[in-house]
């Protein structure tokens, strides 16, 4: 198995063998040996769901088990997987499984499994893909930022380009850059921005962003394309390259459009940081 493959094995028995612990996820990221930052966007891109989102639905489902497995009580079910009360243990077990916790100790009573993750080694890639490894200078960019939950970004950040981009403030930052910034491994800073000149002055709500001088993997892709070329770039590119591994916590995604061309065919890039393994 590749070191990422092993290590993202590592990173899902640890969360298996703590589910009834309090678990953190820079613990979880450790096992993998990669940043909090970046482990919870691989884990998202890969899985189709948050390492919080599956923490939550694995207790959920062995809470389950154990409610019809046993004589518990809720209360001690509730404490076991974490939670603070009966009541959000109530909620969340109803709005996972469509029955309440009491409910659940009926016979015959259908629930909800959740089953835990598994890496199966298969045959994928066989794929073309571009990219280039660039040096590229410290620069700097002036944005708009916006901070953001791991688990919701996905549905939260094109609802903030919409509303940037119908509006006025697309006057005084067009959107050449989208910036991914680490706050504190679950947060994350994403800033709608433009290279900035030095003697240009910062507009109220807007602030600068320095990128260090470094090593980047860059992506290019279209409008259309991104997507799929970000998911590949997570399942197939990283996964195999011996050479780099990541480096800051941080991801850019460039946007170039041309006039007169298609919304789906503008010209974009990801830019990813990466260091010498």
């Amino acid at each position: 198995m590749s070191t990422w493959t092993e290590g993202l094995q590592n990173a899902i028995e640890y969360m298996e063998n703590n589910l009834t612990e309090n678990i953190k996820v820079k613990d979880i990221a450790d096992k993998a040996h990669v940043s909090e930052f970046h482990f919870q966007r691989i884990f998202s891109m890969l899985c189709g769901f948050s390492v919080a989102e599956y923490i939550r639905n694995r207790r959920l489902a062995l809470a389950a088990r154990d409610l019809i497995g046993s004589n518990a009580r809720v209360i001690d079910i509730a404490i076991k997987y974490g939670y603070d009360s009966p009541d959000s243990f109530a909620r969340a077990f109803t709005k996972f499984h469509g029955i309440t916790p009491s409910a659940a100790k009926e016979k015959g009573v259908l629930l909800r499994d959740f089953a835990p993750l598994k890496i199966i080694l298969s045959l994928e890639g066989g794929t073309l893909m571009d990219y280039r490894i660039e040096e590229k200078a410290a620069f700097t960019v002036l944005g708009r930022k916006r901070s953001f939950n791991m688990e919701t970004s996905y549905q939260e950040i094109p609802k903030f380009w919409e509303e940037h981009l119908s509006g006025e403030e697309k006057e005084l930052v067009a959107g050449m850059f989208g910036l991914c910034i680490d706050s504190d491994g679950s947060n994350f800073d994403y800033l709608i921005a433009d290279n900035y000149l030095p003697w240009q002055e910062v507009p109220e709500g807007y602030e600068t962003r320095t990128l260090p001088a470094g090593t980047w993997a860059v992506f290019p892709c279209t409008l259309e394309t991104l997507q799929d070329v970000n998911t590949k770039m997570w399942q197939e590119w990283l996964p195999n390259v011996k050479e780099y591994k990541l480096g800051g916590n941080y991801n850019i995604e460039l946007y170039a459009p041309t006039t007169g061309v298609d919304s789906n065919e503008f010209y974009c890039e990801i830019w990813l940081p990466i260091v010498k393994a």
